[in-house]
């Protein structure tokens, strides 16, 4: 059984890759970062959701944002 289609623009496309989803545009509004409770920026290219003040970049992995200090990657 197939699902339903979401409705449109409910997602926000990955790239042209089947290993990386679509992420829900909703669940992005909603998301913070951990340490400081700013928004994050989406970066679909690098797969990756930005903290500006923390200066950090939370991993997307399987359309599963991995909002761990421990796996983020330092920015400047």
């Amino acid at each position: 059984m197939t699902e339903p289609p979401e409705p449109p623009g409910s997602a926000v496309p990955g790239p042209d890759d089947p290993e990386r989803p679509p992420i829900d545009r909703h669940m992005l509004e909603a998301l913070v970062c951990p340490l400081t409770r700013a928004t994050l920026e989406y970066d679909p290219v690098r797969q990756e959701l930005i903290s500006r003040p923390a200066h950090l970049a939370y991993p997307i992995r399987h359309g599963i944002p991995i909002l761990l200090r421990i796996e983020a990657r330092e920015i400047d």
